[in-house]
C-alpha cells in the first residue's frame, strides 16, 4: 500500500481529515497528515522535509512552486474559508452585521486576538485603513506557536477573537458571533499541491484530485468551508 504524507496548515486540518477518511475507503492509499502553523511549514517544505503533499493558503503555495519546492502540475485549489468573530461563552452577544459595527467592537474590546497567517495579516490591514491600528495595539494578543486564537478567547485572555471559521466551530468555551460582514469579509483558498521530492506524484495527484472533487462537498461545508473556485485550480490535467 502506498502512503502519502501530507503537511498542512492548522485551518483545513479537520476537515482535510475526513476527506482523508472518505478517500481511503476506496483507494488502496494511506494519507499521513500533519499539521502545523503556515509558516513553519513553508520552513521546513523549504528545509527540505520528506513530504508528498502540501496544503496551505494559496500565496504560500505559489511561492513554494516559485522557489522550486512544489509542482505547478497537479496543483489544486481544495477550498475556501472565510473570517468569523468569537467571543466567551456566556458572554454578551455583540454586533456584527456591518463594518461600522465590528468596527466598534474591535474599539471596544479589552482585549482582542488574531492570527499570525492570511487573516491575520488581512485584518492588521483593515484596522490600519481604519485608522486603529496604532490606538488597539497595545490590546491585541498575539497566540504563541500552536496556540489557537479560540483558546485565547475561551480563557478570557482576549475579549474578542478573529479566526477562520473552520477554527473557531464547536470549540468550547466559546461561541461564534457570526461571520465578517460581507464588505470587510475576507476569503482565504487553501490549495494543495505535490512536492518536487515526492517518489508517489500519481497517487498524490489522486488525492488532490478527491479533495477538490464535489465529493467533498458535504465534508466542507460540515467544517465551515466552501468548495474553492475551479479557477484557483492550475491542475494541468
Amino acid at each position: 500500500m502506498t502512503t502519502l504524507k501530507l503537511l498542512s496548515s492548522m485551518a483545513p486540518r479537520e476537515c482535510l481529515t475526513a476527506a482523508i477518511e472518505a478517500f481511503e475507503k476506496s483507494q488502496p492509499t494511506r494519507v499521513d497528515a500533519q499539521a502545523a502553523g503556515g509558516v513553519d511549514v513553508a520552513r521546513r517544505i523549504e528545509a527540505g522535509e520528506a513530504v508528498d503533499i502540501v496544503v496551505l493558503a494559496d500565496d504560500a503555495i505559489d511561492k513554494l512552486i516559485a522557489g522550486g519546492h512544489l509542482a505547478r502540475e497537479g496543483r489544486e485549489g481544495l477550498m475556501t474559508s472565510g473570517i468569523a468573530v468569537a467571543i466567551r461563552s456566556k458572554s454578551a452577544k455583540i454586533d456584527v452585521s456591518c463594518e461600522s459595527a465590528v468596527k466598534d467592537a474591535v474599539l471596544a474590546a479589552p482585549a482582542l486576538s488574531y492570527s499570525t497567517g492570511p487573516s491575520g495579516r488581512y485584518l492588521e490591514s483593515l484596522f490600519a485603513r481604519w485608522g486603529i491600528l496604532d490606538q488597539i495595539r497595545a490590546r491585541i494578543v498575539v497566540p504563541p506557536p500552536g496556540t489557537p486564537v479560540a483558546q485565547l478567547v475561551a480563557s478570557g485572555k482576549a475579549a474578542l477573537g478573529f479566526q477562520q471559521l473552520s477554527e473557531l466551530l464547536n470549540v468550547p468555551g466559546i461561541q461564534v458571533v457570526g461571520p465578517l460582514p460581507g464588505e470587510i469579509q475576507h476569503l482565504t483558498t487553501f490549495t494543495g499541491a505535490v512536492t518536487t521530492k515526492s517518489s508517489n506524484v500519481a497517487a498524490a495527484r489522486a488525492f488532490l484530485r478527491f479533495a477538490a472533487s464535489e465529493a467533498v462537498e458535504v465534508i466542507r461545508a460540515r467544517f465551515g468551508m466552501a468548495t474553492a473556485s475551479r479557477a484557483t485550480s492550475l491542475s494541468g490535467r
